[in-house]
């Protein structure tokens, strides 16, 4: 029997409805960052001592997972090093390139991160690439790409290409690192609990920023100067924060940990850009081009058909078999 097989019917849509969620929250976090008008490693360092506090809050709250000073004695090493060269790591690469690349371009790319995720389960623990996998995912390639280069020949035509290669690159970078990182901290995730992990990524790895960001961009961040800024960049740093780490990112993360195929879970992902670009739509007045259109179309596309790549092989199937009774002399 399959993983997703023995999980109730019920449950397994509970598990993608909390990936869904997450995944809203964190396509939601480049325009709040955006909106923040910070710095990307300084907004960083807030990110993790905000969402940080409150998720060793929430960790304390729930059930199971108060135990904050076990896992710590047990494998303690092994937390700090994915904390630290894992999260913390990343989201300095997510952060930083939207200084330097649009919204959309930066959701585009760090959508890539399913099929990353992917070939890094195949690389670390041989884990098998699907065909619907292997379709689904160069299709939602496709269309990634498509709604990338869609931006980049605004960024020519503003005269500013290398400043957004910048830009793509650190958010690749994101998503290169946050892809080995979900495939490694998954084992964890299933021992210690999702919570209370995730508190463990975002605290540990607040102290790991500050002292970096300090030294190499000579930014120390001082939490007793949230509310000397403006309304809206201290209500966007809150909102980073409590949102789109408390709260999204323990959904994301539990529910990957909690699915039965990171890899097919994780296609959810790729619905990042098209949410991003609604948001971006909404809040920054930033319209749809035909050529992002088309990509929405294309990636949305992608993940039905992944989805429902079993319905769909087997309703192919059923219809083969049929065929040849249909035309069959009578």
């Amino acid at each position: 029997m399959s993983g997703a097989a023995s999980i109730p019917t019920h449950r397994l849509l509970l598990i993608y409805a909390c990936i869904l969620l997450g995944v809203c929250g964190h396509a939601s976090s480049e325009f709040v960052a955006v909106l923040s008008g910070m710095y990307g490693p300084e907004l960083t360092v807030w990110r993790f001592l905000i969402g940080g506090t409150g998720l060793v809050l929430l960790a304390l709250a729930w059930p199971g997972q108060r135990d904050l000073l076990t896992p710590l004695r047990v494998e303690g090493g092994r937390i700090a090093v994915l904390s630290i060269f894992g999260m913390a790591l990343g989201q300095l690469f997510f952060h930083w390139a939207l200084n330097f690349a649009t919204v959309i371009q930066v959701a585009t790319m760090v959508s890539t991160m399913p099929l990353l995720v992917v070939l890094a389960n195949w690389a670390i623990n041989r884990g098998p690439i699907s065909t619907a996998k292997l379709t689904s995912g160069i299709g939602a390639l496709a269309g990634v790409v498509i709604l990338l280069t869609d931006g980049y020949l605004v960024q020519i035509t503003a005269a500013d290409w290398s400043k957004a290669f910048w830009g793509v690159f650190l958010a690749f970078l994101c998503a290169f690192v946050f892809s080995f990182y979900m495939v490694l901290v998954r084992p964890l995730y299933h021992r210690w609990g999702a919570v209370r992990m995730t508190a463990y990524c975002f605290a540990i790895g607040f102290f790991a920023l500050w002292p970096a960001v300090g030294a190499l961009f000579g930014i120390w961040v001082d939490p007793t100067t949230l509310f000397d800024r403006t309304p809206q960049q201290w209500s966007a740093v809150l909102t980073l924060g409590i949102w789109n780490t408390t709260i999204a990112m323990a959904l994301w993360l539990g529910g990957l940990a909690a699915a039965p195929d990171i890899g097919r879970a994780n296609y959810l992902f790729f619905l990042k850009p098209v949410i991003a670009a609604a948001l971006a739509l909404a809040f920054l007045d930033q319209p749809f081009t035909p050529t992002q259109l088309l990509a929405v179309v294309v990636v949305c596309g992608c993940v039905l058909v992944e989805l429902f790549w079993d319905q769909i092989a087997a309703a192919l199937g059923r219809r083969s078999a049929v065929a040849p009774t249909e035309h069959a002399p009578r």
